[in-house]
Order: C-alpha cells, then sequence, then structure tokens
C-alpha cells in the first residue's frame, strides 16, 4: 500500500469515527489530527490569513478605473433606473478615493471605494496590493472560445454553493479537501503542535480540510469549542464536572468506535484547553466596533501572538464576512461592507505590527464570484472574474496586478452584462502565496494542477518569491 493510500485511509477512519459524535462533531474533529505525510523544512514563521467575501463582491465598485473611456463605460451600465449605483469621481462629495500604483497602465487612473480610506493609506504605504480579475480558470480562456465553447471551463458558473467549493477547493459543491488544508498538510510536522496548523475562526470550511490534518475552530478568546459544564457547576453541583470528564473520555470500552471516540474527545479537551493557555496572557488591540470580521482577525492575531509559545512555523487560518449578494440596494449595504472589510484588514496590519509579526502574516481576500457591471434596477447580479486585495509586508505594494480589464459590457474582456472573463486564474493566485508560504514549485502543481496550463506562475506581488 502506498503512503498517499494510507494516509487517505486514515482520514476516512477518523471522519468515520468523528461523524459518531453528533452535534459534538466540530469540537471532534479538531483534534483528530493525524501525522501530516510529507515534512518540510522551514525557516522562521509564516502564515496566511483568507478573508472570504461570501455571496459574491462587487469588484466594480471596490475597485474602479477612473480615466475617461473606463468610467463612461462605468456609468453607461450603472446609472440606470430606479436607483443608480455608480459613483462619484474623485474630488466629488463622497467621491471615490484616488490611488496611483508604482507601475502605471498607459491611459489608465485608479480609485478605490469611498468607504477605504483606512485601505487606501495601507495601499499608499506599500502594504496592499490590488490583483485584478482573477477568476477560477482551467486553462487560458478568451471571448470567442467561451462563445464558441471550444475550450475547457470550470463546472457550474455563477452558482454559489458550486463557485464558493470551487475557489476553496477546485471542485463544486461536495468537494472534501481545500488547497488551504493541503498545505496543512506539507507543513503539520513542521509545527510544535501540529492541531493548530489549520485554523477557522468562521466555522468549518472546505478550504480548511486536508487530507491528513483537520482545522481547530477558534472562537474570540482563541481557544476552541468547549463541552458545556467541564468547569463550573453541573446540575447545581461543582463537583460533578470532573466525573463527567472522566465518563466522555474514559477509553476502557468493549466497543472499538466508543473507545476511538473517547480518546479523541480527550484530545479535543487536552489541545483546546493547551490554546486557552497560551493564549491566557496575550493583550490585543480591541477590534473596531460593530465589525464582526475585525473580532475574528483579533481572534487569529491572539493565536499568532503564541505563535512562539505553541511553537508554530506554518499556520493557515479563515475567517469571513456575508452580505455580498447585493441584488439590491446595493448603494447602501456595498458601502457598509466596505467600510468593514477596510477597517478590519487595517487594523489587522496594526496589530501584526505590533506583534512583530507584519512582514510574516500575508492576508488576501477570496470570493465565490465577481458580480454584473450592468445594473439591475437596484443592485446587481452574479459574475465571474473579480479583484482582490493582498496585504502584509511581505506584499510588494502599492500596485495593481494583472492587466485591469477594458469597462464595458461588450468588450473582450466580458462574457456578457460585464461578467469578467478572468485573466488570472486562482490557481496562479493562490500558487504565488504557496511559494511564499514555502512549497516547491513541484508541490505547487501538485496542489493547483491547472497551474501548469499558464505561462506565468508568480504573479510578482510577494517579496522574496522568484
Amino acid at each position: 500500500m502506498s503512503r498517499i493510500d494510507a494516509s487517505r485511509r486514515m482520514f476516512l477512519r477518523n471522519s468515520a469515527v468523528a461523524s459518531l459524535a453528533g452535534a459534538g462533531a466540530p469540537f471532534a474533529m479538531n483534534l483528530a489530527t493525524m501525522s501530516a505525510a510529507h515534512a518540510q523544512t522551514t525557516s522562521g514563521y509564516k502564515a496566511l490569513v483568507c478573508v472570504f467575501l461570501g455571496g459574491g463582491n462587487d469588484h466594480a465598485n471596490m475597485m474602479l478605473a477612473t480615466d475617461t473611456p473606463s468610467w463612461d463605460g462605468y456609468t453607461r451600465a450603472r446609472n440606470v433606473a430606479p436607483a443608480p449605483i455608480t459613483l462619484p469621481l474623485p474630488g466629488q462629495a463622497g467621491g471615490v478615493l484616488e490611488i496611483v500604483p508604482n507601475t502605471l497602465q498607459t491611459g489608465r487612473t485608479f480609485a478605490l471605494h469611498p468607504s477605504m480610506g483606512a485601505l487606501k493609506t495601507l495601499f499608499d504605504a506599500g502594504r496592499a496590493a490590488v490583483v485584478a480579475n482573477v477568476g477560477p480558470l482551467v486553462e487560458p480562456l478568451t471571448r470567442a472560445q467561451w462563445n464558441s465553447r471550444s475550450a475547457r471551463t470550470p463546472p457550474q458558473l455563477f452558482s454559489h454553493n458550486d463557485q464558493t467549493s470551487i475557489w476553496q477547493a477546485y471542485r463544486p459543491e461536495g468537494a472534501r479537501i481545500g488547497w488551504g488544508g493541503r498545505m496543512g498538510d506539507l507543513f503539520a510536522a513542521t509545527n510544535g503542535r501540529p492541531p493548530f496548523t489549520l485554523i477557522s475562526a468562521s466555522g468549518t470550511a472546505v478550504f480548511l480540510a486536508g487530507e491528513t490534518t483537520m482545522q481547530f475552530q477558534t472562537n474570540g478568546s482563541g481557544g476552541g469549542p468547549q463541552i458545556g459544564n467541564l468547569t463550573g457547576g453541573l446540575f447545581g453541583s461543582t463537583s460533578a464536572a470532573n466525573p463527567l470528564q472522566a465518563v466522555i473520555t474514559n477509553d476502557q470500552r468493549a466497543n472499538l468506535f466508543e473507545r476511538e471516540h473517547a480518546k479523541i474527545v480527550a484530545r479535543s479537551i487536552d489541545t483546546s484547553q493547551a490554546m486557552r493557555t497560551a493564549t491566557a496572557s496575550v493583550t490585543i488591540e480591541a477590534p473596531p466596533a460593530n465589525n464582526n470580521l475585525a473580532s475574528q482577525l483579533q481572534s487569529v492575531a491572539r493565536i499568532i501572538a503564541a505563535r512562539t509559545t505553541l511553537g508554530m512555523q506554518r499556520q493557515v487560518f479563515y475567517v469571513s464576512m456575508g452580505g455580498f449578494d447585493t441584488h439590491d440596494n446595493q448603494t447602501g449595504n456595498h458601502a457598509t461592507l466596505m467600510q468593514r472589510l477596510s477597517d478590519a484588514i487595517a487594523y489587522f496590519d496594526r496589530v501584526m505590527t505590533a506583534l512583530g509579526a507584519a512582514n510574516d502574516v500575508t492576508l488576501f481576500t477570496a470570493s465565490e464570484f465577481g458580480r454584473t457591471l450592468t445594473s439591475n434596477g437596484d443592485g446587481t447580479d452574479h459574475g465571474w472574474g473579480a479583484h482582490h486585495i493582498v496585504a502584509g509586508g511581505a506584499v510588494a505594494g502599492k500596485n495593481i496586478y494583472g492587466q485591469f480589464p477594458l469597462v464595458g459590457v461588450d468588450n473582450e474582456d466580458n462574457v456578457g452584462q460585464g461578467r469578467l472573463l478572468p485573466k488570472i486564474s486562482v490557481d496562479q493566485y493562490a500558487g504565488t502565496l504557496a511559494r511564499w508560504f514555502g512549497l516547491t514549485d513541484q508541490q505547487v502543481q501538485t496542489i493547483f494542477p491547472n497551474i501548469v496550463n499558464f505561462p506565468t506562475r508568480n504573479l510578482g506581488f510577494m517579496n522574496g518569491v522568484v
């Protein structure tokens, strides 16, 4: 039997055991972590933080081209009754915020949403960049090939669930292994506490599902989910908690499944306690008020602050923010979302700087798709390609990577209704992050199999990636 086959059998066995936990399965799965099948050599600490924008972010109002031809195309598509969704030009009241990338694109000028002042400051300081027109692709694709259906394309385009899964795991809904999880498989053995390699502050995510490494779910304090009444009182008794723990962790059972389940629960309790102990004395700046994404990033920061105590070399984190399915009331809703996203990214950058980890942690955005350039009267509909943000001290910031698309509804850069035809694949975007994280070219090709179809595998937005 090959090592890979053995790893898959182990994964299936642990999944089956944890499924017996019923409502307690997420807790039990936190610690059902096996040794990684491949060992890496690491130098220093690095972490990736995926910020998933659930619902499909309207990239066209987040990152805008403001040169005259682009702005004319933008207003023709969006300044329609009954509720125009256009934004004012720079310099006008409430206007978009002009940014000037280090590498100019001939004849083009650019701006960010007017609510993203904090992100503009990071961009201008060289600590954030924009990667233009990213989306799932199997191979490079032209509009003519799309129209003639003469090239391979991802399945189930424009579907929320399927495209979320394809972004995170390269398979439609039902996928079980994500690319963040597969990176965790490679690096778990380098960590003093392998169960803390993959950490979600936003529930279970297929992005963090590994073949041999399970994701640990953290709560706001940095610890994991807990079984109720193991501390304090139980049915009015302060002496019942220890017997309860003894019962649920007793592995001297006749039934094999009961024994294995008890062992998993015991490891879960011990490891969650280890996390709480490691983060107990950590003090982190309070997040902006009414900003759940920033609160999740505070939880991530608490764990990063304990990286030395826990003996961590590589970690992958997942946080998320919903509400981006803006079919209606786009102007008001999207402005609020952009404000919270911008403030949360800036907050996280401040905290990482204070922890001395700014150059070691890279934050990046993802979303199942962009949205149509055309308005539906009060909002936008499901699209394909979209612009994304990368931030951190290791980012080659103050730049836009990739050729910014033409703005309009009938050109080579869209497939109808202003749905962007991606020019950068998720494989290229993720592969660039993975190389910075420490993967070899061969490992990148294994995790991102479609990357071999693209001539450019390093997009250049990470310092030190060759």
